[in-house]
Order: C-alpha cells, then sequence, then structure tokens
C-alpha cells in the first residue's frame, strides 16, 4: 500500500481534489455564478489531463476515477439544464399510452385528459420553449426516456436516477468499444480516456442527462464493427445512433467510398429501413409535420455560442440594416443547403479509403456545421470530441475546454451572450483547427489527399 502511494500519490490527490470538486459543481452550484462555474471547470480540466499524463497505462486508476467522478451526481439535479424534465415528461406520456410527438405539453395540460403524478412538476420545470412545442427527440430516446420512468417509479428523482444510469452506461461502451477500436487502428488506447475523463462529458452527459453520450456509444460500436468487416452488422446499430440523435444521419453519404457502391447502396438501404421500423410504433398522420416543424426550429430560430453567424450578424445588422428575426431564417435555409455540399465535397474529394479517413472526414463534416450554426450547446461537441479521438485532430479536445465560456449567458436573465467571451472561444478552436490543417507536420498536410 505505502509503495503504491509512493508511485501513485499525486494523481491520488488530483483524483480527490476532482472528486470535491464535482461535488461542489453538483450540490452546490448555480449557473448564474459563472465566476465559480469557470473556475471549477478549468482546475478540473487541469487536474484531468494530470492524471491523465501521469497513468495513461495504468487502465484500472483510470476506470476507477471515471466511475468515482460520475457517481458523485447519482443524486443531483441537473443544474446547468433544463431539459430532463422534457425528457420524463415525453416518459411519463409513453407510459399513459400517448404518443410524445403529437401534443405539446401546452395542449396536454390545456385538455386535462391525462394525469400523472409528478405533471405539475414537470411542467413547472421545463422552459416556455420546451411547454409550447412538439418533442424533437427521436424514438430510441423516447424508449430510454419511459424506461426511465419505468425504473424511477413515479418520481421525478428516480427517473433523474434512472436516466443517469443509463447515460453512464453507454460511457462505459464508448470507453469498451472505442478502446478496441483504436487498438485495431493501431492508435493508444489511453486515448479513450480523452472522452472518459473529459469533464465537458461528465458534466453535461452524466451530470446535465444529455444523451449525445448514448448516440456515440451506438456510433463507435458501429464504427468497430466496421473496422472488423462487419459491415452489415453495423446497420442496425448505425440506425440506433441516428434513432437516438439525427446527427450520424449527416455522415451517411460519406460511406459510399469506403464501402463502394454497392456495398454502401446495400448499408443505406438496411439503415433506413432500421430507422423507418424503429420510427413505425410513433407514426401517425400527423407526426411528420410536427416533428419537421420542430427540428426546423433549429435551423431558422434558435441562437446560442454562434461564430460565424454571430459575425454575419453583426455586419448584416450594423451595415445592411438587416432584421434579426428575418436574417436567421434566410440564414438557416442557406446553412442546410452548405452543409450538404460540403459533405458531398468530403464525400467525393477526399478518397476515403481508410477508417482513419472516413472518420477525418467526419471531423470536418461536423465541425464546419458547428461553425456555421447558430446554435451549438456545450453537449453538442461531446459528440465531435467523441470520435476526434480516433484522428490525429485535437481541437476538438481544445473546444472541450474552451465552450465553457458560453455559459456567461445565463448570468443575466435575458440570456445575453457575451461577443468578447466567444470570440475568445472560437479564436482558440478555430486557431487551434487551422494551426493543425497547414502546421508543419507533414502529416497535416493531406486535407484533399488522404
Amino acid at each position: 500500500m505505502q509503495s503504491y502511494w509512493r508511485l501513485h500519490r499525486y494523481p491520488i490527490l488530483f483524483a480527490v481534489a476532482c472528486i470535491l470538486f464535482y461535488w461542489s459543481f453538483a450540490y452546490n452550484l448555480v449557473r448564474t455564478d459563472f465566476v465559480k462555474l469557470f473556475m471549477l471547470f478549468g482546475a478540473l480540466f487541469y487536474l484531468t489531463s494530470k492524471i491523465i499524463q501521469f497513468e495513461k497505462w495504468n487502465f484500472k486508476f483510470l476506470l476507477v476515477a471515471g466511475i468515482v467522478f460520475r457517481l458523485v451526481f447519482l443524486m443531483a439535479e441537473p443544474n446547468l439544464s433544463q431539459d430532463f424534465y422534457r425528457f420524463i415528461w415525453d416518459g411519463e406520456l409513453i407510459k399513459n399510452g400517448i404518443n410524445p410527438y403529437l401534443y405539446t405539453p401546452d395542449q396536454i395540460m390545456e385538455q386535462g385528459t391525462v394525469s400523472f403524478p409528478s405533471m405539475n412538476e414537470l411542467y413547472a420545470g421545463m422552459t416556455d420553449l420546451n411547454a409550447r412545442h412538439y418533442s424533437n427527440y427521436p424514438p430510441v430516446n423516447q424508449i430510454l426516456f419511459a424506461l426511465a420512468v419505468f425504473l424511477g417509479g413515479g418520481s421525478v428523482l428516480g427517473a433523474t436516477i434512472a436516466m443517469r444510469l443509463i447515460v453512464v452506461i453507454a460511457d462505459f461502451g464508448v470507453l469498451y468499444f472505442g478502446r478496441k477500436l483504436l487498438q485495431n487502428m493501431n492508435k493508444a488506447n489511453h486515448l479513450a480516456f480523452w472522452y472518459f475523463l473529459n469533464p465537458l462529458v461528465i458534466i453535461e452527459i452524466t451530470g446535465n442527462l444529455h444523451f449525445e453520450g448514448v448516440m456515440l456509444f451506438f456510433f463507435v460500436w458501429a464504427l468497430y464493427l466496421m473496422a472488423k468487416s462487419k459491415w452489415l452488422w453495423a446497420t442496425p446499430v448505425y440506425a440506433l445512433s441516428i434513432m437516438v440523435k439525427l446527427m450520424p444521419l449527416m455522415f451517411l453519404p460519406l460511406f459510399i467510398k469506403y464501402l463502394g457502391f454497392k456495398k454502401s447502396a446495400v448499408f443505406y438501404s438496411l439503415v433506413l429501413l432500421a430507422c423507418a421500423a424503429l420510427l413505425l410504433p410513433f407514426y401517425s398522420s400527423v407526426f411528420i409535420d410536427n416533428y419537421t416543424d420542430t427540428v426546423g426550429l433549429w435551423f431558422s430560430n434558435f441562437e446560442f455560442n454562434a461564430s460565424i453567424y454571430n459575425v454575419v450578424k453583426k455586419i448584416a445588422v450594423n451595415y445592411f440594416e438587416a432584421k434579426p428575426w428575418e436574417l436567421i431564417d434566410s440564414y438557416g435555409s442557406l446553412i442546410q443547403k452548405i452543409v450538404l455540399v460540403l459533405i458531398l465535397l468530403f464525400a467525393f474529394i477526399r478518397k476515403n479509403r481508410t477508417l482513419e479517413s472516413l472518420i477525418t472526414s467526419m471531423v470536418f463534416a461536423l465541425a464546419c456545421y458547428y461553425f456555421l450554426s447558430t446554435t451549438v450547446h456545450p453537449w453538442y461537441v461531446v459528440f465531435l470530441l467523441g470520435f476526434a479521438i480516433f484522428t490525429d485532430y485535437r481541437f476538438p479536445l481544445v473546444w472541450s475546454c474552451a465552450i465553457i465560456l458560453s455559459y456567461y449567458a445565463y448570468t443575466n436573465p435575458d440570456n445575453k451572450e457575451s461577443l468578447w467571451l466567444l470570440a475568445i472561444e472560437y479564436i482558440l478552436v478555430i486557431g487551434f483547427f487551422i494551426y493543425e490543417m497547414i502546421g508543419s507536420r507533414p502529416k497535416k498536410l493531406y486535407f484533399f489527399k488522404k
């Protein structure tokens, strides 16, 4: 024991400090206290980097640390996001035999046709935005919400704990298949801990109950199956990833060179058939309209932590007297087209013959989408971070640290952002991205060659 302490005393002390900081984050922090939030997150990121640096080959130490850090949040109510109230609400509707895509919470409350014990608490807790819109969470997400409600025994705390266990199990899956995939790609498997121990992942996935980690679990599992030449088996798993969050749908064109035309056609068909099968239990005559209208809002109505859009908005409003509500609508429509063109370029200009090259194209595509997007919540970066570890690019890791600056918006009732802080965030991220693209190392010069 004494010899172990002598060999590992600094990582142990760092881990204990992380536990205390996570405890403070989980139980003694309100999101309006930006200074405390920023300092805690910065300290956690620094300490975590030192733990990985010292113990990167000590799998058991890093695994136990990741487990304990997550257990700190077990009984905590999410304090940086209110989305979990809507998750539980949708789960309660399914439990009561109601399709969550057909009615908004406002409509349910007005009609009074359904009642469950936590109804008023959930409705009061969710944002007005959630209350007046139809659900935009895909079917697998809905099934997991219902499972959490069932396991939670009818209480909000019970459902919260159940959801937390679900996302933690998914993170173990990311670690398991991530390490195996890294080994298959002849990369150091400790790189998976840059996801598993990342403070952004622990706080936003385990703490705030966002399901990007579940999407990533199925996504990495599917990539591993492809690496083992089991692409047919990967199709239902990839469909599960899409039906947790829609983001992997945008990568489908990139597989055409990796699989070849015939195999990719079969792959696309099977993935879409599996998605349709998962959608079928929720289908109704108005489902498509309700769902597409709600998803469309993210492109044309919301803005948070944007980079290029904020520059465009500043120029358009100040010099061309554009109206902000009209600008975001037209910008959102334009971005959808630009992103589609970029993905097709990555699909047909890059070779994408190897799995690493394919995943690198995915990193470029998603990063470009986020840079152009009007809305980039901190938990969105978790997905980018999770599969960027299989490439040589580390700008998503920088982003997972810098994105905490976006939470300054919650320090005031109007959620007004600080453009200076957003400028710092994106100068760091885009600057590091450019450095990795055109830096001095030879590997950085193969953007359209590999």
